[in-house]
């Protein structure tokens, strides 16, 4: 089948590519950020330079106009607010280091202004529906055992499923029923696993995961049959499967199960600087958006069982 031309990736000089490398190498050492975090300003400011360049301009002599265009340009594509939003970010953080470096003269991203956000809604699952999901896998099989594990985990810790998929088994410590955790920009937490998630664990690790490695040496927690590490993508291939099973109509996303921990914390009584710091949550206002999920369920309990709901 013949590649689709509009789908090929922009082909741009050897200068401006090197400029953007330089770039990220920069912030990978001030602010060591993921590999996830670097990959998408990377696409933010390749697309960038491909519309200047289309228009005989470069990165370095673009100015606010060109800038605005740019903007313009991928709101009339139909590029949804946030990712507009998230683009000028890139472009802030760019020009700032091209003015500190001293290879621009003024930063032609200073007046720009971001589109308005929303605030928008995290979607979560019932405590109903997260215990049909968590019924789904078969736990008479490794694979079965491994999954049940993982979704215990993850529904009992909050964790983002980067931070599961890269646990290396010496974070875990069964004995006194925590996880060291590494999250965004290297921040440490400890995070408590519940007893049921232990039980879960520990019996993964005895039954389920010998089992997989066949002898094989894998640091991490959780392995696949090739002795590696499991996958983001896989997981959630698994996760979605098992939401099927389960009859689950609502869509999963990768953080459906830590926003289901977050809100049914919430729900049983648990402040929000807790649920903040289990979360690894820099800033409070970051977490604050599960108090309106909370607030929710609470109005629809009272409008069902209140008699003047």
């Amino acid at each position: 089948m013949a590649s689709d031309p509009a789908r090929l990736a922009p082909v741009l000089s050897p200068e401006t590519e090197a400029l953007i490398e330089r770039f990220l190498d920069a912030l990978w050492l001030e602010r060591n950020l993921s590999a996830n975090t670097l990959s998408a300003y990377r696409q933010d400011l390749r697309a960038l330079a491909t519309f200047l360049q289309d228009r005989g301009a470069t990165l370095q002599a673009a100015g606010r106009g060109e800038l605005l265009a740019f903007l313009s340009e991928q709101l009339l594509r139909g590029a949804a607010a946030r990712s507009t939003a998230r683009g000028l970010s890139s472009m802030r953080r760019f020009y700032r280091y091209l003015l500190r470096e001293g290879m621009i003269e003024a930063d032609p991203s200073l007046l720009l202004e971001a589109p308005k956000l929303g605030r928008s809604l995290p979607k979560s699952l019932s405590e109903a529906e997260v215990e049909c999901l968590l019924q789904a896998p078969d736990p008479s099989t490794p694979l079965g055992l491994r999954d049940l594990a993982m979704l215990e985990l993850l529904y009992a810790t909050g964790l983002r499923v980067s931070e599961l998929v890269a646990l290396p088994l010496q974070q875990l410590n069964l004995d006194a029923g925590v996880l060291l955790i590494f999250g965004k920009g290297r921040k440490e937490r400890l995070v408590p696993l519940g007893e049921v998630a232990a039980l879960a664990v520990q019996r993964y690790l005895d039954e389920a995961r010998p089992v997989l490695l066949k002898g094989r040496l894998c640091q991490a927690l959780f392995v696949t049959r090739s002795a590696t590490a499991m996958t983001r993508q896989r997981f959630w291939q698994q996760i979605r499967h098992y939401a099927r099973a389960a009859g689950i109509a609502t869509e999963i996303s990768p953080h459906t199960l830590r926003h289901a921990f977050a809100t049914h914390l919430l729900n049983h009584g648990a402040d929000l600087r807790t649920v903040q710091l289990l979360l690894g949550h820099q800033s409070l206002s970051t977490t604050q958006i599960y108090t309106h999920v909370a607030r929710a369920r609470l109005k629809e309990l009272h409008r069902r069982h209140h008699p003047r709901g």
